[in-house]
């Protein structure tokens, strides 16, 4: 009897549990429904935009679709449209060297990020594995400097970048952040303070230097936060616009592409910026950032799980 008790008392349970399964369902999968189209509605706005011609798009503002379509927009951020052709679109007829901007782009983000990871790693080590006096102390005073807003040390840096000589040049761009980021050392130290110590202990005494300890057994260990790091990094230093406007918009080979597209802010014969133009740009610009994201997502989210950071 007690038997058929249970057996009544879980199909009791069961029928009562499920019209909850799945309210609860509905409301994970609508909520998340929502979530995903407010997310991707921009996204889709500006593509829509850039599709559109510049000289009739408020003739019909709430479309969902392009108004009158074409493909102007990207030619010319491309520069493949003549300046007739561009103010026939609507355009302001400004063009810009694409590729030049896009080259400007890519070798700032990679220098500085490579840069940024590997002395942010190596600081990471001694907050972490090394034992000396006042390490505790030191990056307590480390997380307060965190806690100082970026822009307020824009007008220092851009005076020091000034007297050195380095306006519009791609390494005046890069000198303020090339040594390390406070994030990626906070990333890593997470990381790296759940290193097993024992393996470390074994290798000095087997002889070997903190530096052979540093890059033989801890950035293997860490590999796949680094590549999470650099990836992370790599998204930062791509999109800024502010510093690189400052320091690199002066000449065209110090100007990179978020600044460049800023062209297609001039007026039009409309009287109003290029917004097809704009539009397009922006998107080209991030689709290297889009792509990466999708590639590494997951390998981002399981990164930043693994090292403890909230």
């Amino acid at each position: 009897m007690s038997m058929v008790t249970k057996k009544q008392s879980r199909k009791s349970e069961e029928t009562v549990q499920l019209p909850r399964s799945i309210a609860s369902r509905i409301f994970g999968y609508t909520s998340l429904t929502i979530l995903v189209v407010i997310t991707l509605f921009p996204i889709y706005w500006m593509l829509r935009t850039a599709l559109s011609t510049s000289k009739t798009l408020f003739s019909d503002p709430l479309s969902l679709l392009p108004v009158n379509f074409t493909w102007g927009g990207f030619g010319r951020v491309f520069g493949l449209l003549s300046e007739e052709a561009a103010l026939a679109e609507g355009g302001s007829g400004a063009s810009i060297n694409f590729l030049q901007f896009f080259g400007n782009s890519f070798t700032v983000a990679t220098v500085t990020t490579v840069s940024q990871v590997f002395f942010s790693a190596c600081a990471a080590y001694a907050f972490s594995i090394l034992k000396w006096k006042g390490r505790d102390k030191v990056f307590f005073m480390f997380l307060i400097a965190m806690t100082v807003p970026g822009i307020f040390l824009v007008l220092p840096n851009f005076l020091l970048i000034r007297d050195l000589g380095l306006l519009n040049t791609l390494l005046g761009i890069m000198l303020p952040n090339l040594l390390m980021a406070p994030f990626a050392i906070f990333f890593l130290r997470q990381f790296f303070l759940g290193t097993n110590l024992s393996i470390v202990e074994a290798a000095r005494i087997d002889g070997a230097n903190h530096f052979r300890i540093f890059r033989q057994i801890v950035v293997p260990m860490a590999w796949p936060q680094i590549i999470t790091l650099f990836i992370l990094q790599f998204i930062a230093s791509w999109n800024d616009f502010l510093w690189p406007f400052y320091v690199g918009n002066g000449a065209p080979e110090s100007t990179l592409l978020t600044v460049g597209l800023g062209i297609f802010k001039s007026q039009t014969p409309q009287g109003s910026p290029d917004w097809s133009g704009l539009m397009a740009g922006a998107l080209v610009a991030a689709v290297p950032m889009i792509l990466l994201m999708i590639i590494a997502g997951k390998k981002i989210v399981g990164s930043i799980q693994s090292s403890g950071v909230k």
